[in-house]
């Protein structure tokens, strides 16, 4: 194994001695992993998933495949798209779509808020609502479960659901997910129920986000 290693890394050498550039990954760019989604690549890059499907010509962004490279931002040329994507037609644009209101919306669990917005620990992008092991996590609106797993670093088991196409909730540090990508939720409907966040503490991570960025749940969530 040693002796492979020796030849693998004189073949680099002489390839850079002959010119011949290596491959250095454009930093506005993902390369799809499997298990990714779109709503998952948009949410750890603080994307609209619109935007990001507009920007690879993607349709409604559910057709991408371990491998795909995805654009992270517009592009005056056409979009990026890996080779096993260029044989294929190339989908029309989504068109713009107007901002729409949020949906009325309700506590996902009983608790005090722990940590506000943008504080610490955590992420930074949501608030940490405090409560007991095994507690039920609700719905905060209705809508569409668009991502469900442990995929995304620093949410734990995540769960994100789509409202309209303006606002996305999400609910981390959970211990168990009670529901599958594609579900259709109900406004108070039990999704998940809480687990350990920072600090090994019972916390629900609580976040809510506008067109891809997130927003201060309280200036959503009703009075109490």
């Amino acid at each position: 194994m040693r002796a492979r290693g020796i030849v693998i890394a004189c073949v680099l050498l002489a390839l850079t001695a002959c010119g011949i550039p290596r491959y250095v990954p454009d930093p506005d760019t993902h390369i799809v992993r499997r298990g990714e989604t779109l709503f998952s690549i948009a949410w750890r890059y603080d994307k609209d998933p619109a935007d990001v499907a507009r920007w690879n010509q993607l349709g409604d962004g559910s057709l991408i495949h371990p491998g795909d490279v995805i654009r992270l931002s517009p592009s005056s040329g056409s979009a990026a798209r890996s080779t096993s994507r260029s044989n294929r037609p190339a989908p029309k644009p989504l068109p713009k779509v107007p901002t729409q209101p949020p949906p009325p919306w309700a506590w996902p669990v009983s608790g005090k808020i722990s940590v506000e917005f943008g504080g610490k620990p955590g992420t930074g992008t949501g608030v940490l609502i405090n409560g007991k092991a095994g507690q039920a996590i609700t719905a905060a609106a209705s809508g569409r479960v668009v991502y469900a797993g442990s995929g995304l670093i620093g949410y734990g088991q995540l769960i994100i659901l789509k409202h309209n196409d303006t606002y996305l909730s999400a609910y981390g540090y959970n211990a168990s997910l009670l529901v599958k990508e594609d579900e259709t939720i109900k406004k108070g409907q039990r999704i998940a129920t809480m687990g350990e966040g920072p600090e090994r503490k019972a916390r629900l991570h609580f976040e809510i986000r506008r067109n891809g960025k997130p927003v201060n749940p309280r200036q959503y969530l009703p009075a109490r």
